[in-house]
């Protein structure tokens, strides 16, 4: 693949990561807390940390859906396949799930 978007892609993740630092630490925090839950906490916390991976795919997704509107039909579907591959490397939690979004 061309690549011909990754200046652009690599920016975007780095703004979501900078901007949502915050919400990254919860969800550090999160993952933390089902690795270390017992038994008869672990569905409970891990149901937390997928709500959260959800909310961190959709805010991705936005932002990849709100920049391919503004692009040619092509150019959009090369751009969307490059952003999930990014995300997918980058962020291999939100990865799981962005395609389909």
């Amino acid at each position: 693949m061309e690549d011909r978007f990754a200046e652009v892609i690599d920016r975007q993740l780095d703004l979501f990561e900078q901007q949502d630092r915050a919400f990254l630490r919860q969800l550090d925090e999160a993952e933390r807390a089902y690795d270390e839950a017992d038994r008869e906490d672990a569905e409970e916390v891990y149901s937390r940390f997928q709500e959260l991976v959800e909310h961190g795919t959709e805010a991705l997704a936005e932002m990849r859906d709100s920049y391919a509107s503004t692009l040619e039909s092509d150019d959009a579907d090369a751009y969307t396949a490059e952003f999930n591959q990014a995300v997918i490397d980058r962020m291999p939690r939100f990865g799981l799930e962005i395609e389909d979004v």
